[in-house]
């Protein structure tokens, strides 16, 4: 955060006056700021090996050189624009990791399976409201499901039907 706008986050107690220093995830519209400062400032690898959302960047490659090479990179960018990393939140040189849901590895990207719980969990929808809730949540993940367009259009299309007999 600029050093002119803190005075723009201010916030009294009745004893103390404060001011953030960074943005915080509090302030309204900050996710969205963040996340468009980390696409500005590492445009120039996004896509090529380096990938962003919000403050988790995830870096990938075929080779441990290359791995090497975009993580000075990705480092360097950080540095210049006075953004720091928390060593304990990172993980480097990885065969296997989840990210945003998703285990990636060699082999592709795949479901972590404890985000399918609440899926597996989710127990019978009994009207429209709960089948689009349901879609809603399965649908993050629809990539992963054979047919799932054709599949949650037909169950969609019978919750509208169930809706419809009821009025």
């Amino acid at each position: 955060m600029r050093p002119e706008d803190e005075a723009k986050t201010a916030f009294k107690t009745h004893n103390s006056h404060f001011e953030f220093r960074v943005m915080s995830y509090g302030l309204t519209g900050a996710p969205a700021t963040f996340q468009n400062i980390m696409n500005t400032i590492l445009r120039p690898l996004l896509c090529k090996g380096v990938l962003v959302f919000i403050d988790d960047i995830l870096i990938y490659s075929r080779t441990l050189e290359e791995h090497v090479s975009l993580l000075r990179q990705v480092l360097h960018i950080l540095i210049e624009h006075q953004l720091k990393v928390k060593l304990s939140k990172c993980a480097f040189v990885q065969q296997q990791l989840t990210y945003l849901g998703h285990v990636i590895s060699a082999a592709g990207v795949s479901t972590d399976s404890k985000n399918i719980e609440p899926v597996r969990a989710w127990s019978t929808p009994t009207n429209a409201k709960e089948v689009h809730g349901f879609l809603g949540l399965a649908g993050y993940y629809r990539k992963f499901v054979r047919h799932f367009g054709i599949t949650s259009y037909r169950s969609a299309e019978e919750a509208c039907c169930v809706l419809l007999d009821g009025l």
